[in-house]
């Protein structure tokens, strides 16, 4: 058996007891915060925290998701797309300190929201993507780095090649609307309890269940993510201190070995497992994205987990251990009722276990 190391030391416990007397000290002004959205992952998270610090809260969504959420919060109803029913209309007149963007995909409805919100709104949060940069294959990069773009820009439909080129066009559309007004927030994988996507959540369910697992690429690579408790937090945090420019939302603040998540999923698991590592190169030429999070370390994807995130830093982005995130999702995940819990991205149990045998023969047959 592994030893569980503590979460804590006792110098540290001390030292966030008091960073908390520190924080509860010298509390915020209260905000009136609109949240686009609220009722989903982010949503939720970002609300909890904005609401314990006794901000004013308006959510504004079509009230389809988990409407029941918040009952003591107002919900204005309506849709992002102005063309449509009755679009933003519950949000003429209205006024705000700041808005919370995490439900804008498409420029056109990010532009109408900024731009009737901008007489009323002294302060536009949008929550962009990673996705939205040209090149991962450059290790390293920053908030400078070259951003997507598309053939056609007026094109609504979601896919991985439209995705983070039709973000970079929101982010323009907002500080086009609201200019020096505008903060823009890019997180890579946004994870944690609750978390709908199965992405993250794969990693310490599949080890939980003991056995053989396989474990692509090599212990050395690097992985990045966000717990959506600390994003949420931080979000608020930006409104509270009014900091506007752009911000690479990714973690932990020092960089992390794929290796050592994956121990941590060990760690939370009840069964006992074996990491059974097969090279990325391998895994990369069986033509599909089979295992979620992790990304090939070489080629076009050697970037994709070494974003720097100095500038969040210095904004004050924080974030708890990553074993503390591993063993929250999995008991979120094992709170679910069977037959209802989040599906998992990942392959099947037979999948992985034909890739893993499929590697075996090929390394054999290579002797």
């Amino acid at each position: 058996m592994r030893r569980r190391e503590p979460l804590f030391t006792r110098r540290e416990f001390a030292g966030s007891l008091a960073a908390a007397g520190t924080l509860a000290a010298a509390a915020p002004a209260r905000k009136r915060i609109l949240i686009l959205g609220g009722t989903g992952f982010l949503g939720p998270a970002t609300v909890e925290v904005a609401r314990a610090r006794g901000h004013e809260l308006t959510l504004f969504n079509r009230g389809k998701t988990r409407p029941g959420l918040f009952p003591d919060i107002e919900k204005l109803h309506g849709d992002r797309d102005p063309a449509k029913d009755e679009g933003l209309k519950a949000l003429d007149g209205r006024h705000w300190d700041a808005v919370i963007d995490n439900s804008g995909y498409f420029p056109r409805h990010v532009a109408a929201s900024a731009k009737l919100l901008a007489p009323n709104v002294k302060h536009y949060v949008f929550i962009s993507s990673l996705s939205v940069y040209a090149d991962n294959s450059v290790e390293g990069q920053d908030e400078t780095a070259k951003v997507a773009t598309i053939p056609d820009p007026t094109v609504e439909q979601i896919t991985e090649q439209t995705y983070g080129a039709l973000k970079a066009l929101c982010e323009q559309a907002a500080e086009a609307a609201m200019p020096g007004r505008v903060t823009v927030v890019r997180p890579g994988y946004i994870v944690g309890p609750d978390d709908p996507s199965g992405r993250f959540t794969y990693w310490p369910v599949r080890i939980d269940r003991g056995g053989e697992v396989l474990a692509p690429g090599a212990p050395s690579d690097p992985v990045q993510f966000i717990d959506v408790r600390d994003l949420g937090a931080w979000l608020v945090s930006l409104v509270e201190t009014g900091t506007r420019g752009a911000f690479n939302a990714v973690g932990p603040e020092k960089p992390l070995a794929w290796g050592d998540l994956l121990l941590a999923c060990q760690n939370a698991a009840s069964n006992q497992s074996t990491l059974a590592w097969v090279p990325g190169e391998w895994i990369a030429t069986q033509g599909e994205e089979i295992f979620p999070i992790w990304a090939p370390y070489q080629g076009r994807t050697r970037g994709f987990h070494r974003w720097k995130n100095t500038r969040a830093l210095k904004a004050g982005l924080r974030f708890r251990p990553h074993d503390a995130t591993v063993r929250d999702t999995l008991a979120w995940y094992k709170t679910q009722r069977e037959g209802e819990r989040t599906k998992l991205a990942g392959p099947a149990p037979e999948k992985e276990a034909a890739l893993l045998a499929a590697w075996r023969r090929s390394r054999e047959a290579g002797r």
